[in-house]
């Protein structure tokens, strides 16, 4: 494995009624609070009341900006940078999913910069402080909850990237599975496609002798494939919901790329494809990542061979390496289906017409990739395949 430092401050207050936690960590930072939220799925599932009864408890001083989109947009975080500035806010509490914390985080970075948030994103300006600010999480997916990154959307520009840094941790966490009762089916199938994505991007490295991380991955996709039947028909499952929320935490906060860094070529990919079509994250990956791994399977037969036969139980008996390999991405391909996501991006009505727009803007950057890496004529055919 390579050498590493792992580093990851994030306080997790994990159960029912753990938003009562608001109490004993809101008053270390100030008391003026920027609260932070989606489309108001908060205030039909009663969250947005519980949060505002322990803020009037406390005397905050509370402000609000809602409207944050699935795929957050700079124009949005811009709007809390203002607040922010404006009020001398003194923390941000981001209270939803991925996407709420996402922008949250560019809005506690961008609150302490002169320039355009988007200059962090396009890493223009080096983020060296930050408001403090903690999540109340709705959607078991990102795992944005427990780490350092972002993903951002700027709508003039069609442009989607990622960015990080160690400055953006949540200072707290809050995760109680009842918040996620009320998510629709159709979110809570993208959540699982994206969490077990990220699983995914990280068990596909460069890095030699990595045996634990290997099991501790393989051990996160049976769990989840194992619940995620049983929780699209049973939403309100306490059980399956936090299993699948610690998944997600789990999935990304660090702890799976120990020793190793991850390929992220797929996410690359969906990021210009939803930056252009603004289709669901969650959806776009459903649809790539199988189309990645058929691509890559003779970069390393034998790594896709055992995620098929450990992960999805191929039997491998008088097999080549390649064939128990192609079956196991046949069988992840199966399984998201099974569960409702789509297979084509014909399904959300995208083509060819822009096709070069879509190359061009993955590889924005240049060629990418760490297990293998991928030049335009790769990501062309990959999205070829995935039509």
């Amino acid at each position: 494995m390579n050498d590493f430092t792992f580093y990851n401050p994030v306080r997790l207050y994990f159960g029912k009624n753990q938003v009562a936690q608001l109490e004993t960590e809101l008053p270390k930072y100030g008391d003026k609070v920027l609260v932070v939220y989606g489309g108001g799925s908060i205030k039909r599932n009663g969250l947005y009341n519980d949060v505002m009864t322990v803020l009037e408890k406390l005397n905050m001083k509370v402000f609000e900006l809602s409207g944050v989109e699935p795929n957050p947009r700079v124009s949005t975080a811009r709007k809390g940078i203002d607040i922010c500035k404006k009020e001398g806010i003194d923390f941000v509490l981001a209270v939803g999913g991925g996407s709420v914390i996402d922008c949250s985080k560019l809005i506690v970075a961008g609150a302490k910069i002169d320039e355009d948030p988007w200059n962090i994103v396009v890493k223009k300006v080096d983020v060296k402080d930050a408001l403090p600010f903690g999540t109340i999480l709705t959607i078991a997916a990102t795992g944005s909850e427990m780490n350092s990154g972002s993903v951002i959307t700027n709508e003039e520009t069609l442009e989607k990237y990622g960015w990080g840094s160690p400055y953006v941790f949540p200072k707290f966490s809050i995760l109680d599975p009842t918040y996620t009762f009320s998510l629709p089916k159709n979110q809570t199938v993208y959540g699982i496609v994206d969490m077990m994505s990220h699983v995914f991007e990280q068990y596909f490295h460069d890095a030699t002798n990595t045996p634990i991380t290997d099991e501790m991955c393989e051990g996160v996709l049976r769990t989840v494939i194992a619940a995620a039947p049983k929780l699209i028909n049973d939403l309100e499952n306490y059980e399956l919901r936090e299993t699948i929320l610690l998944a997600g935490t789990i999935a990304l906060n660090g702890f799976l790329s120990m020793g190793s860094r991850g390929d992220w070529a797929t996410h690359n990919i969906e990021h210009a494809v939803s930056a252009v079509y603004d289709i669901p994250h969650g959806g776009g990956l459903a649809i790539i990542f199988p189309n990645w791994m058929r691509h890559n399977v003779h970069v390393n037969p034998e790594r896709f061979a055992q995620l098929a036969t450990r992960v999805f139980g191929v039997n491998p008996e008088g097999k080549t390496a390649e064939a128990v390999a192609l079956e196991g991405i046949d069988r992840l391909s199966e399984f998201w289906i099974s569960i409702g996501a789509p297979s084509r991006l014909a399904d959300y009505e995208i083509d060819h017409s822009q096709m070069e727009t879509l190359v061009e803007k993955a590889m924005v950057y240049g060629p990418f990739g760490r297990f293998k890496l991928l030049q335009a004529e790769d990501v062309k055919t990959i999205l070829e395949m995935s039509l």
